[in-house]
């Protein structure tokens, strides 16, 4: 049984750190890319950073000043370090994994962000 499951959220001041984990269980953890998403309030969801299984890394141009990606495959784990951050980067962040060979995905659950000023 595949499982993802994400920590690391909470509350934080406006220009503080926080560090997102993603567990993955259950798969081959080297054969799959990895993803984080978060959805703000009252927008839809969008991508924040991307990991494939060769470690390669794209952020979207909006994310790149203050979003590190990265992976650790003797933990099975993603990390998501995220800086200087402010209102705009509050909301749920999502780690998404998928398979290289077929591209079927997994989701967690989500963990909440709140940057207060």
């Amino acid at each position: 049984q595949v499982q993802v499951v994400e920590s690391g959220g909470g509350v934080v001041q406006t220009g503080g750190s926080l560090r997102l984990s993603c567990v993955m269980s259950g798969v081959e953890f080297s054969e799959y890319s990895m993803a984080w998403y978060r959805r703000a309030p009252g927008k839809s969801r969008e991508l924040v950073a991307r990991i494939n299984k060769l470690g390669y890394k794209y952020y979207p141009k909006s994310m790149a000043d203050h979003f590190t990606i990265s992976r650790d495959s003797t933990k099975n784990t993603m990390f998501l370090q995220m800086d200087r951050l402010n209102s705009e980067d509050t909301g749920v962040y999502y780690c998404m994994t998928e398979r290289a060979s077929d591209q079927r995905q997994y989701w967690g659950q989500g963990t909440q962000v709140t940057v207060s000023s």
